[in-house]
């Protein structure tokens, strides 16, 4: 959201955590090892974009990847003419990795705790994770935080912005994606080109995905197109919220004065509680429909808890400073960055303020089909 954006929830479509990699150019608090790997991994993705015109003249391109290119460059360009998004040659350049996943993204927290292990970068700021171009660095990596007794979860992200340090290409990752999700995650890391606050996660975040979404109920409009079905966001938000609940209960926990026996017997009832919860609101309202089943009922711990509540906390402020100027882009994102300017108590006391009158507008959002 993407070193670095977040899963943007557990059906997010790219995880998107934003990995500033041109913090790497400037120093920084971590090992040159870490910092080499990163070098090399964007290397690599900037070597293989191709401009997506050529792709779309060039005959060999097989149909079904012509397609998709075409649909995303409709999207790219429906960005800047109607949503006002930074108009340069990120997304109009297609790489392929010939992976599933451009990165994978390590986070980590004590045994008894569900704050992050931070890092902090010289232009991102400070982020709960750290991100690896190879699966298995990020799983080595893992393995030695757990020899020091720390939960991990490695995540894997299909896309991410550089925030316009580079020109960011589309991936093969990405591609096979609904048509919706496609269109979505390029106007969500555009958004991030057009604003981002150093330190700032769940601010930036809510700001990409409110533009995200209302840019995509416009791309639906103009089109044609009907609106997203209302029963995949009313899951994922339940979903969400049981998970925020969980993790508040156990951050109550940890805050007890336990013998580390009896901790962790009680974390563990608590996973347990989760998955009873969890089955009880699939089966009761939700008719059956397994949409988290592989998540919850595999290995649970603090890190997995992590990204929830990153991606949509304040898009409710968000709204209403969208209807605040009359759903005037360039003066939604001047506003936007004012608030962004604040001191970090100010900011988060500007955002609640504009919370209440949020929560009752509608903005559609997207939803992964």
């Amino acid at each position: 959201m993407t070193q670095g954006c977040t899963p943007y929830s557990i059906d997010s479509p790219a995880w998107r955590w934003v990995p500033l990699l041109a913090a790497l150019l400037l120093g920084g608090c971590s090992t040159l090892d870490y910092y080499g790997q990163l070098a090399a991994g964007q290397f690599e993705l900037l070597r293989a974009r191709q401009p997506v015109e050529d792709l779309l003249a060039d005959p060999a391109t097989a149909a079904p990847l012509r397609q998709r290119l075409a649909l995303a460059l409709q999207a790219r360009s429906f960005a800047s003419a109607e949503l006002a998004l930074p108009d340069n040659r990120s997304y109009r350049l297609y790489a392929d990795l010939g992976r599933p996943y451009v990165l994978w993204n390590l986070f980590a927290t004590a045994e008894f705790s569900v704050e992050p292990e931070t890092h902090c970068f010289p232009i991102a700021g400070c982020v709960a994770y750290r991100g690896y171009y190879r699966q298995g660095r990020a799983r080595g990596a893992a393995a030695l935080l757990q020899q020091q007794g720390l939960d991990t979860y490695i995540g894997g992200v299909e896309a991410y912005s550089t925030l316009g340090w580079f020109d960011d290409p589309l991936l093969n990752t990405m591609l096979a994606w609904s048509d919706e999700r496609l269109v979505a995650v390029i106007f969500h890391e555009l958004a991030h080109q057009q604003l981002y606050v150093a330190g700032d996660t769940a601010f930036n975040e809510s700001f990409a995905t409110f533009v995200e979404r209302e840019g995509l109920r416009r791309w639906r409009a103009a089109r044609g197109l009907p609106e997203a079905e209302a029963a995949p966001l009313r899951q994922r938000e339940q979903f969400s919220a049981l998970v925020l609940a969980s993790r508040e209960r156990l951050r109550a926990l940890y805050a007890r004065d336990l013998p580390a026996p009896a901790m962790r017997a009680a974390k563990q009832a608590e996973f347990a509680r989760l998955r009873r919860d969890y089955r009880a609101l699939r089966d009761r309202q939700w008719g059956g429909a397994g949409r988290y089943d592989a998540w919850i009922e595999a290995p649970l711990n603090n890190a997995k808890l992590l990204p929830f509540g990153l991606y949509d906390s304040w898009v409710p402020a968000f709204a209403a400073l969208y209807a605040e100027v009359g759903g005037d882009w360039p003066a939604f994102y001047r506003r936007a960055a004012a608030l962004g300017r604040l001191p970090a108590p100010q900011r988060g006391a500007a955002l609640q303020a504009l919370q209440g009158a949020g929560q009752n507008l509608h903005a559609t959002p997207w939803v992964q089909p």
